[in-house]
């Protein structure tokens, strides 16, 4: 939940071309091969438009090359988005699918249109600067963080795009207009970070290549260009950053609809987050009220009325978040957190592990720090042999004792333990694992933000409800407060690009009711601006996962198995959560009774 999980997904293996597939079964019929053969040739065609895509996946054949960001390449990427639409119908027999082909055909038209509406009615290249930042920092970062190539390879890929960021800049300048100022302001920070990288960091990431005098003068041209960037974003675009980052009713369902293509309106999420925040604070007050005397032996209860049950969690809550570690000792007690979650997992049966275990835990790199904790970078399917890297941010640098502080006290001991079942055990890591290993190519490529969010929203409290803590009410306070979180982001998400909430009535609704630091709920108010709907997708994603789990619990009674069930559930891959029910049903009944995935590494 903390911070937007970089999704790397497709199914072949890729060094010099299409090589071969993953785990790949022969189509179930002529009309499925036409889907796999049109989906495969419109990704050639999308990965030589745009080759930060192709990176992003695993394909190395783009890795030296870097994207045209100027308006007649963009008006490129829409005519082969439209093209592709009005060909998939022509060419690729729907009724003639299989029922898993035709799933992946609606996934592909579906996210074909999502994209061709962002694309021409966002216009994110004109309207965030943040849009120009993953060409300027991950496109050489990936290259050495996840890709299997030689080093030399990575480092000569890496000289070639360094010497293609100036144009990078050059289309900055040139593209944007007139930027929300939040959307500015985290461009201006996100930039020092990447003049820093450029500067040093750079030389640490690439290894054996460090000292590589094509590398190192690529590097210096890169921060010249950077820093004459700088002072654009910061005297140039920032006064006249005056755009207004609110959707609007009608763009924010309409959004949101493409986007979360979860068969759900945007009033219906609304309703129903404004219902389940009610009871996860009634339920937040039963456990706090619990464990109040172990606290505040001697203290009065507060009043049992609605500010009482409020003044009784946050008290609670506070004391709890006083057990904390470091910011120096944050990714070590990450790491440990892994080995103690890895073991329950394994003990009580929750599901099977990947294996090779490819997660790396990491420091988040400053130039990535301004809007989220934590993030799961998954191997990439294309090169399926890289590692995944759960990265954590501790404090920035430049920040004071007393943010440091309250930074600590938000992400303590208990809520970190949280954090990382949501990233990591069972949440995104496993999850895209198995996703990885997926027969469907468009699932991989296309997975659901819904599906992948919800899935690890969904672990936190089961693990919990599983007996993970021992019943320990400070973890469980931590997760309600944690889910709190999620759906207050639904909440929040709604009325700020829909009913004019304000800055302060958000900040209300984040540290007054869900318990939030000023520090934590501030970033998600400058969040909230910058990703229209994004937020939307842990709530709603949770909701199905969890009905789902209610509904075929009941109907399959003594014969439920916990970890035949999850493995059903993430076998099909990331679909939208609106087909679930059908195909984990369908999953279930084709399964041997009682059977367990052996493994889901890499074949």
């Amino acid at each position: 939940m903390i911070g937007f999980i970089r999704r790397v997904r497709v199914g072949w293996v890729v060094c010099l071309g299409w090589v071969s597939l993953v785990a790949w079964s022969a189509p179930a019929s002529p009309a499925d091969a036409k889907l796999t053969s049109f989906f495969r040739a419109y990704l050639d065609a999308a990965f030589a438009l745009r080759p930060m895509d192709a990176t992003r996946l695993g394909d190395r054949r783009f890795d030296g090359q870097l994207d045209d960001l100027s308006p007649s390449a963009q008006a490129a990427w829409v005519r082969h988005l439209r093209s592709a639409l009005a060909a998939l119908p022509r060419e690729v027999p729907y009724r003639e699918l299989g029922r898993e082909a035709q799933i992946d055909y609606e996934i592909l038209r579906d996210e074909l249109t999502t994209q061709l509406w962002v694309a021409t009615e966002a216009n994110p290249f004109e309207n965030d600067p943040r849009a120009y930042n993953e060409y300027i920092n991950d496109s050489v970062y990936l290259l050495f963080s996840q890709s299997t190539l030689p080093p030399a390879t990575n480092a000569a890929h890496a000289v070639a795009r360094m010497r293609r960021i100036p144009e990078v800049v050059n289309a900055a300048r040139a593209n944007l207009r007139r930027p929300p100022r939040a959307h500015t302001e985290t461009a201006i920070r996100q930039n020092r970070g990447a003049i820093a990288f450029y500067e040093s960091d750079l030389f640490t990431v690439a290894g054996s290549m460090g000292s590589d005098p094509s590398l190192r003068a690529a590097a210096t041209a890169v921060v010249a260009s950077l820093r004459g960037y700088q002072e654009f974003l910061e005297k140039d675009l920032l006064p006249r950053a005056e755009g207004d980052w609110r959707l609007g009713r009608r763009a924010f369902a309409r959004k949101l609809e493409l986007v979360l293509n979860a068969g759900i309106s945007a009033d219906e999420v609304l309703r129903e987050a404004e219902a389940e925040f009610s009871r996860v604070e009634r339920e937040l007050a039963v456990i706090a009220r619990q464990a109040w005397g172990h606290y505040f032996p001697g203290v009065p209860v507060p009043v049992d009325d609605g500010e009482g049950r409020r003044e009784l969690t946050a008290k609670v809550l506070g004391a709890i978040a006083r057990q904390h570690g470091t910011a120096a000792s944050l990714t070590d007690d990450v790491r440990r957190n892994v080995a103690e979650i890895k073991s329950f997992i394994e003990a009580r049966r929750i599901l099977t592990l990947p294996s090779p275990d490819r997660c790396r835990i990491i420091e988040m790199p400053e130039f990535q720090r301004g809007n989220s904790t934590a993030y799961m970078n998954a191997p990439p399917p294309l090169d399926p042999q890289a590692d995944g890297y759960y990265a954590v941010s501790p404090p920035p640098r430049d920040w004071d004792a007393a943010r440091v502080a309250s930074y600590l006290e938000e992400y303590n001991h208990h809520l970190l333990q949280i954090l990382t079942i949501h990233e990591a055990y069972p949440g995104h890591y496993v999850q895209l694992e198995y996703g990885n290993q997926n027969p469907s190519l468009i699932r991989k490529v296309f997975g659901s933000g819904v599906y992948i969010e919800g899935w690890a929203v969904y672990t936190e409290q089961m693990m919990l409800d599983q007996g993970y803590g021992d019943g320990d009410p400070a973890l469980r306070l931590s997760q309600l407060k944690f889910y709190l979180r999620a759906v207050a982001n639904a909440i929040l998400d709604h009325r700020m690009h829909c009913r004019g909430m304000t800055d302060e009535e958000a900040m209300d609704l984040l540290v007054r009711r869900s318990f939030q630091s000023e520090g934590e709920a501030r970033l998600k108010v400058v969040r909230a601006k910058q990703s229209s709907t994004q937020l939307s997708t842990y709530f709603v994603g949770r909701m199905a996962h969890y009905r789902l789990r209610q509904a075929v619990q009941r109907e399959l009674g003594a014969r439920f198995d916990l970890a035949a069930y999850h493995e059903a559930v993430l076998r099909p891959g990331a679909v939208p959560v609106k087909y679930l029910p059908e195909i984990v049903r369908r999953e279930l009944e084709h399964a041997p009774e009682g059977a367990v995935a052996a493994d889901v590494s890499p074949r």
